[in-house]
């Protein structure tokens, strides 16, 4: 049995680090339900927090890398666009050509033609020329590079468009020989039929890079769906190192309310023990 002793109340400092240590996890368990996360400092895990934060930074690479091929696939859908256009100019002008090919128009009608045919080139020189995206030319040769990543080094995907030079002197490539109307004009039957081969083959050019550029949209899109998936993925696996199990911490806040109140009871009743002493001395 233990000796009476107003020196030291060791009951009580022993109920004070009880309740320290009670009050503590109840703060802890209080944290957790209003934030919804199970780590909250560097301490609560810190390999978890670690891992967590890695996963967050794939997360956020891959969201934006989402967003730099989505905008990859809006500049082709642009430049498709554009192609479009050039397409039905040049079916116009197989139209003219045709007119004009025909041995019942006059020279003053193949004038009239020729113009025509004149600001149909102007514009597919316009087009070429002044298509931009994000104020940059699109078909001035160049290639756009999209890039996309997790973070890591290893997690790196890169798209290579290229969109060429468009005007009416470069419509594409039959074999080995860049496509051109440039030079072709309707002022005579002759020089219309002539054109037509030209046109007919600067359709087919147009219809190529189309066909190029239509490939790299399929890619970006097919990218922008892997991607997605892994963000759902690696979303999962942070919740799971992150989130608080909302019943766990709901029955540790019963637990722990009711400890602080027996603590504190227990801390009463150690003080009141040295009381006794006095009765020695009555």
């Amino acid at each position: 049995m233990g000796s009476l002793s107003i020196l030291n109340n060791i009951p009580a400092l022993e109920a004070m680090n009880e309740l320290g240590m009670t009050q503590t996890s109840l703060n802890q368990t209080l944290t957790a339900l209003s934030s919804g996360m199970r780590i909250n400092t560097g301490a609560d895990d810190p390999a978890g927090l670690a891992i967590a934060n890695g996963l967050e930074a794939n997360i956020t690479a891959l969201t934006q890398s989402v967003q730099n091929a989505t905008d990859g696939v809006g500049e082709l859908q642009v430049a498709d666009g554009a192609l479009s256009q050039i397409t039905a100019l040049l079916n116009s002008a197989v139209s003219l050509a045709t007119e004009s090919a025909n041995g019942t128009v006059s020279d003053q009608q193949r004038t009239a033609l020729q113009a025509e045919f004149t600001s149909i080139q102007t514009e597919i020189n316009s087009i070429g020329g002044n298509t931009t995206y994000n104020g940059q030319a699109i078909f001035n040769g160049a290639t756009t590079v999209i890039y996309m990543s997790d973070s890591s080094g290893a997690g790196v995907n890169t798209v290579t468009i290229n969109f060429g030079t468009v005007n009416s002197s470069n419509l594409g490539v039959v074999g080995t020989s860049t496509i051109s109307i440039a030079g072709d004009d309707l002022s005579t039957a002759s020089d219309a039929q002539a054109a037509l081969t030209d046109l007919n083959n600067a359709i087919q050019g147009i219809a190529g890079l189309r066909g190029n550029l239509g490939a790299d949209s399929n890619q970006l899109s097919s990218a922008v769906n892997v991607m997605n998936v892994q963000i759902t993925n690696l979303t999962n696996a942070e919740d799971g190192i992150m989130a608080a199990n909302i019943g766990t911490e709901t029955s540790n806040l019963s637990k722990f309310s009711i400890l602080q109140q027996t603590g504190i009871a227990a801390l009463q009743q150690a003080n009141s023990l040295q009381q006794n002493v006095l009765k020695l001395l009555q």
